[in-house]
């Protein structure tokens, strides 16, 4: 019998660290082209629950005569299922309602999204 070590599989710690680099490069090429697409798509969700919310506004005043006077009673009329939530926020409750001219009108005439900063285009969450 020979004093040779028996044949072990596996990888050496070179071949691993090897291995992490070329993924670790990788990664670094891919994140910048990634992480503005995901900014992208919270724009476009933002702007698809605004038109959802509003829409809801409108058909509660179309069948009411007035607004609402918290954004919970378009759920629990069911003009919405749930109060989205904000993308930019992460949050359901940073929704800015606007009130009507008259106050005789109910008390949210319209929303605006309560997130701080810009979009892509230079213009402001809030004025959306």
């Amino acid at each position: 019998m020979s004093n040779q070590h028996p044949h072990t599989f596996g990888f050496t710690l070179i071949e691993l660290l090897v291995v992490l680099t070329i993924v670790a490069l990788l990664l670094t090429l891919a994140a910048p082209q990634f992480l503005p697409n995901v900014n992208r798509a919270k724009e476009v969700v933002l702007k698809q629950d605004l038109a959802a919310v509003r829409d809801a506004i409108d058909k509660y005043y179309s069948d009411k005569g007035s607004y609402p006077k918290k954004l919970d009673e378009l759920v629990s009329e069911q003009y919405l299922r749930k109060i989205p939530v904000d993308p930019m926020t992460e949050s359901a409750a940073t929704w800015t309602p606007v009130a009507p001219e008259h106050s005789q009108a109910g008390e949210i005439y319209d929303v605006k999204s309560g997130a701080q900063g810009r979009a892509r285009d230079g213009s402001a969450f809030g004025t959306w």
